[in-house]
């Protein structure tokens, strides 16, 4: 296989304008986010930053310093956002922007003097001065102020933590940094995208505790074997992602079946089983609203599992199996006012089959989620949500998670209108 031998083919990609990106969800349709970008490294990073925001549905506007247009191109930046970046205090007052407030701001890369300057009160550029108005709104519950801080390890001080603090108790929100080489480093795009979409969410799901499950559960043979079935957890971590943009606190636990989610999504790994059991108890006993069991777990486990290895070039082998208990059955038991969303897959049943069998588990869970085994490929699923009203067709990993989650919010409330 040859790198370098590139036959001349046109793109065969669907076309998309120069300054379109593709929407991967509208998380943060209608929104408008500032992006203020200061004077570090990490800024020549903004333009893709921006782009990552357009595709959850944001109108970006970007503030820029001076010193941050040594680290990125202005046009670069411009282009990302398609409108001008704002870099100078003008009689047009942006920087205050009262005509078209924001709904958020994004401090990214965050520098040590910009932390500084903001809890002092300082406001001698246009990006200081633009983020001591958006203060201003915020302790008026009018916007959020979110920053991520980029800086070399010297630069943690205790004045670095207590401008933190102090602005904490105003209501800035912090993102941690990626810690590495010593230094504070900017986050992953894709997490700073979520927690801006986090931070604007009025769902009725945000700060609720839910536990998500996915994946296959194994159960050991011997020491180095064990019995796994071909789910990966895919769909729970469509559903994990889904929630969390919504605001909600998710517990996601994810059976071994050596697939992992993006490294920006939070996850619990069960290696077993057991472990598996073990990690549901334990998210049920800190206290729940609601459980999404996507899991596939295991129906069966050996009887003896050997301690060691059995040993290779057997004429044959034999295995004992015996029933696992039912894990959504135990969570049922400890927590009978749980709101329940199970799962169900068969294999070469009709869709009537599948549907009626749903409907069978209604009861001890207010929405199954079913499908066909042979409909499950990659990231192409075809799914019904089943529950006492009917049953809904929905095809797609991303669009099951986002059905399920507005399921969801009709169980667990209205939606918070807090956050305006």
């Amino acid at each position: 296989m040859s790198f370098t031998e590139w036959d001349w083919s046109p793109p065969r990609s669907p076309p998309l304008g120069d300054h379109e990106v593709p929407l991967l969800s509208r998380h943060l349709q209608g929104r408008r986010i500032a992006l203020v970008v200061c004077g570090g490294i990490a800024a020549l990073k903004a333009p893709e930053l921006a782009r990552d925001l357009r595709r959850r549905g944001a109108r970006v506007t970007a503030f820029c310093s001076q010193e941050a247009l040594r680290y990125v191109g202005l046009e670069a930046l411009e282009w990302a956002c398609e409108q001008p970046v704002i870099r100078d205090l003008s009689w047009r007052a942006e920087h205050l922007s009262d005509s078209e407030p924001f709904d958020a701001w994004l401090v990214a890369p965050a520098t040590y003097n910009t932390i500084g300057k903001l809890a002092a009160g300082v406001a001698d550029t246009v990006v200081t001065a633009a983020l001591a108005s958006a203060l201003g709104r915020l302790v008026q519950g009018r916007t959020q102020i979110l920053v991520a801080p980029t800086m070399h390890g010297s630069l943690h001080t205790p004045l670095l933590e207590r401008n933190g603090r102090l602005l904490q108790q105003l209501g800035v929100r912090f993102i941690t940094p990626r810690d590495a080489y010593g230094k504070h480093n900017l986050s992953a795009a894709e997490l700073l995208v979520a927690a801006v979409c986090r931070a604007v969410s009025t769902s009725a799901l945000v700060g609720r505790r839910l536990l998500v499950t996915g994946g296959p559960t194994p159960v050991p043979l011997d020491g180095v074997r064990a019995i796994v079935n071909r789910f990966r957890g895919r769909l729970g971590a469509a559903i994990s992602e889904e929630l969390l943009l919504r605001g909600a606190e998710v517990r996601f636990v994810l059976g071994d079946g050596g697939w992992r989610p993006p490294s920006w999504l939070p996850y619990t790994l069960a290696a077993t089983y057991d472990d598996y059991r073990r990690l549901c108890l334990e998210a049920v006993a800190g206290g729940l609203e609601a459980g999404i069991f996507s899991a596939a777990v295991a129906d069966y486990r050996p009887r003896h599992p050997v301690a060691g290895k059995i040993a290779s070039g057997l004429g044959h082998l034999t295995l004992e199996l015996e029933p696992t208990e039912k894990v959504i059955d135990a969570v049922r038991a400890a927590d009978p006012a749980l709101v329940m969303v199970s799962f169900k897959v068969m294999q070469g049943a009709s869709t009537e089959e599948l549907i009626a069998t749903a409907r069978r588990r209604l009861g001890p869970s207010q929405l199954v989620v079913a499908n066909r085994a042979e409909d499950v490929q990659g990231e192409e699923q075809t799914a019904w949500l089943v529950d006492a009203e009917g049953a809904q067709r929905v095809q797609g990993k991303g669009a099951i998670a986002a059905a399920l989650a507005d399921r969801l919010e009709g169980m667990l409330g209205q939606p918070n209108d807090l956050k305006t």
